[in-house]
């Protein structure tokens, strides 16, 4: 795939749409197209949070392990980010994400990401919007299962 094809690809995330062309490219350059098969993992819980990963094509099961077995917390398809909350917290990775079929992404190092937040204030907001909203969507789920205890 060309330089020019990958920014093409990124143009089309909505977290990306503003980001100048040269950045892109930038970024394109130093990111890593990365192919899972199903049941492949990206990484699991408690590994060191290195780089985080944009879906391309395809979907991933973010899990934890329950009780009984793995308790699956959310299914991502094209265009999410995954694996941002454990470099955001400088933490270990809080769960297990698997391609829940062939799944392609890029994956953007660290660093790397660490610096495109920095010049980029407007995909660090769409990047706390959106853990705003799964920590929203994890807080209903909670409630739900608590009332139903």
């Amino acid at each position: 795939m060309t330089l020019d094809t990958e920014v093409m690809s990124l143009r089309q995330v909505p977290l990306f749409r503003e980001v100048e062309t040269s950045r892109l490219k930038l970024l394109a350059f130093t990111s890593e197209r990365v192919h899972f098969e199903a049941g492949q993992a990206f990484f699991a819980r408690g590994e060191a949070a290195d780089a985080a990963y944009l879906i391309l094509e395809g979907s991933a099961a973010v899990s934890i392990d329950g009780p009984f077995g793995p308790v699956r917390l959310a299914l991502l398809g094209p265009n999410a980010l995954v694996g941002e909350m454990g470099i955001l917290a400088d933490q270990p990775r809080s769960a297990t994400v698997t391609a829940d079929m062939a799944t392609t992404a890029l994956r953007i190092d660290r660093d790397v990401f660490i610096e495109l937040l920095a010049q980029f204030p407007q995909i660090s907001i769409a990047v706390m919007r959106e853990l705003a909203l799964r920590l929203e969507q994890t807080n209903q789920r909670l409630a739900e299962h608590v009332g139903n205890a």
